[in-house]
């Protein structure tokens, strides 16, 4: 939960966003559907769930009054939080929420439903919500979040008024660490490696494991010198991605099948209910999705450490100013930026893009996508 007396503490380096949706609260431009927008790790959700918190307060977001605490926890009964682990969100989901937006408010203030990740919304799902927003109920608030603003059908967009969020700066993010107890360089450290990211950046100060995994990723280029290295990457980067994604993935579904023997009354060698096959066949393919999902946000994030590499390589290479990304690696990225030109690392990001996109866009198994982007960034030996 955010800290008693600020609910804004979480959205690092937004000040002028903090202060639009503060006025928004008092009345002044107020509307029914809002659309935030923002990089990755910049708090999108943060931000909506704060103006939510703000708009059920009677004090405008005191922090401390019992209406703040349940929107933070996820317990107001007005404030529905909508969060998925699938690729796509579906017509079903969003009927749902239409028919809780259609409610009167169980309390005095809003109805307010917030929706991460819209831009997984389906065609059929986004019609759905388009009409909902088309026809609000008086006291019904829409809060959608989508990394950029093309995420969103024009006709929908249209019709929210837009928050924008920016990537906050290393200075900003590593202050933001030390207000939590990190020490300085660790905060840092963790700033710069996340490149803005918040959650990230949290990870890595907390987390020995999430620094050592990502030491393991940024040390790869300096090491892929032929084929047999570049082929021993691409593997140790798929296996890491899926173990770990199965150590998050594996807690949530063996809770899951828990919840779902308590709903129908199973136990074990017992008699199960006629209902209870369907449901769990359907829980173990949503199950099956969100792992394929958590493999690929695991790779994804090792491909944006990898491009960081090359970033600096290219910024060693023509003086550009300022601190390094991977600032611990400099003697490994010099090297890299004297043994490549600009322009071949330059080509590397692309390749590490171009891996991303056959994965997310074109359902490219991970391995084969990353052995294809590995030999891509072999580094001649002198």
């Amino acid at each position: 939960m955010t800290p008693a007396g600020d609910i804004w503490s979480t959205l690092v380096g937004q000040a002028p966003t903090i202060e639009a949706l503060r006025r928004a609260v008092g009345g002044h431009g107020m509307t029914h559907s809002w659309l935030f927008t923002g990089p990755p790790g910049s708090g999108r959700s943060n931000a909506a769930i704060a103006f939510a918190a703000a708009l059920q307060c009677p004090q405008g977001g005191c922090g401390h009054c019992h209406e703040c605490h349940t929107v933070l926890t996820g317990s107001h009964a007005d404030v529905s939080v909508v969060r998925t682990e699938k690729l796509t969100i579906g017509v079903k989901d969003v009927r749902e929420l239409v028919r809780k937006a259609a409610l009167t408010p169980m309390g005095d203030r809003w109805q307010i439903l917030v929706l991460e990740d819209a831009d997984r919304l389906t065609e059929q799902a986004c019609n759905a919500l388009l009409k909902a927003i088309e026809e609000p109920n008086g006291r019904t608030v829409w809060m959608l979040c989508t990394p950029t603003v093309d995420d969103m059908l024009p006709t929908i967009r249209s019709r929210c008024r837009l928050v924008t969020l920016a990537t906050p700066t290393t200075e900003e993010v590593a202050e933001f660490l030390v207000g939590r107890g990190v020490e300085q360089s660790l905060a840092t450290y963790a700033a710069r490696a996340s490149q803005g990211h918040i959650g990230r950046a949290q990870a890595l100060a907390f987390d020995e494991e999430v620094r050592k995994r990502r030491s393991a990723v940024v040390g790869l280029p300096a090491r892929l010198t032929n084929l047999g290295a570049c082929l021993r990457a691409a593997s140790l980067l798929a296996e890491n991605a899926k173990v770990e994604a199965e150590v998050i993935t594996g807690r949530l579904d063996a809770q899951e099948k828990a919840d779902l023997d308590t709903a129908y009354g199973v136990v074990d060698r017992g008699r199960r209910p006629r209902e209870y096959a369907p449901a769990l066949r359907e829980m173990e393919r949503d199950q099956k999705t969100r792992a394929k999902r958590r493999v690929l946000d695991v790779v994804d994030r090792g491909l944006t450490d990898l491009t960081s590499v090359y970033r600096d390589a290219i910024a060693l290479a023509v003086g550009a100013p300022g601190a390094l990304v991977n600032e611990d690696l400099r003697p490994e990225i010099t090297e890299l930026a004297r043994r490549s030109t600009p322009e071949e690392n330059l080509r590397r990001i692309g390749a590490v893009f171009g891996a991303r996109e056959q994965m997310l866009e074109f359902n490219v198994a991970p391995a084969l996508a990353l052995e294809s982007m590995m030999v891509a960034l072999q580094v001649a030996e002198d």
